[in-house]
């Protein structure tokens, strides 16, 4: 980010911060060609500025805040490249475009450098490198992840504890604005992904397949229903067009009949009002001698399961009858055994 490398400098310039897993933060000054032609041939000079900082714990994040306390983004730059497609007549030439909010006359004469730790965290003045706040986090515990993030047009620092809770504090006086205990850390997963965005928002990895989306806004919570898509546009079911008559003759698709409507009980015996209706006569001779051969038939086959049930329960009757003489001699046998061995003694036997 573009800060003050050294407590005597009066303007920004870009410098690389660089936290150590002891607590050290460095800060290193990059020293950038002044033209663009010389940018493609000479090469950045990377210096120590001498400034050390220290905090308690693991160094997780940094942060610049302008002089009114509004988040400052890093640098970026934008290359055009001069065989681009676009507008092929034009000869265009590789150009440097530097987008960069942070500047001495827009910051101000100082500026704010937040620093968080798995311990701590600490505010710095620069370019007097004045600890202004200090905020103690956790002692039991550590913290798994750490971001400066906006909130409700603010900027707060949003921290994930390893033992499940959720904590802001506002910048950079360091309130707490919510400690809340959201889900402890049982799988690695959910602390290497574990991430906070802006406006209340924070995501990991609930498994190698599944994002868990997860807001401490209300703001954000009140208006998630409306940000939720749909997987389809809801379409009302059109009515059915009338079938001609002409389409049913010649149509040669046959069509579709509900079950209820052919065979159900509603309609059932109730024939149509449009339909005529034949009603039988008597038919003459072969008509009642046909009706005649059915009733015979019928009455045969009656007498043939009439025989067939009768003969099944004269075998049952023998079978019940031979059980029950079986049952008869083994307790008759069975009496004798015992009649038998009644009055001897046991070493008798």
């Amino acid at each position: 980010m573009e800060s003050f490398a050294r407590k005597n400098d009066s303007a920004v310039s870009p410098c690389l911060w660089v936290g150590t897993g002891l607590g050290m933060v460095l800060i290193l000054s990059l020293n950038l060609p002044a033209s663009d032609d010389l940018r493609q041939s000479e090469p950045v000079m990377v210096s120590p500025s001498g400034t050390v900082l220290t905090l308690k714990g693991a160094v997780l994040t940094f942060a610049c805040l302008d002089c009114m306390g509004t988040l400052t983004h890093p640098p970026y730059e934008v290359w055009r490249d001069p065989h681009s497609a676009d507008d092929g007549e034009k000869t265009r030439k590789r150009k440097l475009v530097m987008h960069s909010p942070s500047s001495s006359q827009d910051m101000g004469d100082h500026q704010f450098a937040v620093i968080c730790s798995e311990k701590q965290a600490k505010v710095f003045s620069l370019p007097s490198q004045t600890c202004l706040y200090v905020h103690n986090i956790t002692e039991t515990s550590f913290l798994l992840r750490a971001d400066v993030v906006t909130l409700c047009n603010s900027v707060c620092l949003a921290c994930f504890c390893a033992n499940g809770h959720i904590m802001t504090l506002s910048l950079p006086s360091f309130r707490p604005l919510l400690d809340m205990n959201y889900l402890p850390v049982t799988d690695m997963r959910i602390a290497r992904t574990f991430c906070f965005s802006n406006e209340g928002q924070a995501l990991y990895l609930s498994s190698p397949t599944e994002i868990q989306r997860l807001t401490y806004s209300q703001e954000m919570c009140d208006n998630l229903q409306d940000m939720l898509g749909d997987l389809f546009t809801p379409v009302e079911t059109p009515e059915a067009q009338n079938r001609g008559f002409l389409k049913g003759l010649f149509g040669g698709s046959g069509q579709a009949f509900d079950r209820e409507e052919l065979f159900g009980e509603a309609t059932a015996g109730k024939a149509s009002r449009s339909l005529a209706q034949h009603i039988p006569g008597s038919g003459g001779i072969e008509g009642v001698r046909g009706a005649a051969g059915g009733v015979i038939g019928d009455l045969t086959r009656a007498r043939i399961a009439l025989d067939e049930r009768g003969q099944k329960l004269g075998e049952l009757d023998e079978k019940t009858a031979s059980m029950m003489a079986s049952a008869e001699a083994f307790s008759k046998h069975a009496h004798e055994v015992m009649l038998k061995y009644k009055d001897k003694k046991w070493y008798q036997f």
